[in-house]
């Protein structure tokens, strides 16, 4: 199958809509916390990239706040904390289902049955139920003038990781704690490590 440009923008609107949120592939699977003055808001997020190391920011994109309510850009401009939460397998329909356009004076985390859990002084709640979870501030917010979109840069402050999916050198076993990814809008997969190959060096390329 080809499709031009013409043949994406003449397919009917779900179709179009469902086929170009998989082409980019499996994302992450995150849920991000905030709070405000009078609740908490939980919502999940497959849009989740890493910005840079030193210092570790991390990303993910906001829709235009005409076509979604804006509870937890709302919150995080507001507050300027954050969490963001792995999902997985064991409690992939109660994160999917945060998507629902909830009223903001009830929170997520009842009406999904999920847990809010704050971790020394940090003002966001984390999600208990999550395995690997993340505490950030907030620390720019980056217009994207062709769709409408933003992206929302934090600054790591906070990591929760279990010992036993971290190694001596810092790489993460994902599949150890069945952290899954999203296709598309609502389809979830389980990840599996296939291999961890060297530092890509010019002399050190194999003869293919």
């Amino acid at each position: 199958m080809r499709l031009t440009e013409k043949n994406i923008n003449d397919l009917n609107r779900v179709k179009r809509l469902n086929l170009i949120n998989g082409v980019s592939g499996i994302k992450s699977a995150n849920l991000i916390g905030t709070y405000s003055r009078s609740n908490t808001n939980l919502a999940i997020i497959s849009s989740v990239v890493h910005i840079g190391s030193d210092p570790a920011l991390l990303g993910f994109i906001m829709r235009p706040s005409s076509e979604v309510k804006r509870d937890t850009l709302n919150n995080i401009e507001s507050n300027g904390y954050f969490t963001i939460n792995h999902i997985h397998e064991s409690i992939i329909e109660k994160a999917h289902y945060t998507s629902a356009k909830i009223d903001s004076k009830i929170s997520e985390f009842d009406v999904c049955s999920l847990t809010e859990e704050y971790l020394g002084d940090f003002p966001a709640p984390f999600v208990q139920e999550c395995h690997l979870k993340m505490g950030l501030k907030f620390a720019e917010k980056v217009e994207i003038k062709s769709n409408g979109t933003s992206m929302i840069i934090g600054e790591l402050k906070e990591l929760i990781i279990p010992d036993e999916c971290i190694d001596d050198r810092g790489y993460i076993r994902l599949d150890r704690i069945f952290t899954v990814g999203i296709g598309g809008l609502n389809s979830y997969y389980n990840l599996k490590r296939i291999t961890t190959l060297p530092y890509a060096r010019p002399n050190e390329i194999p003869k293919f």
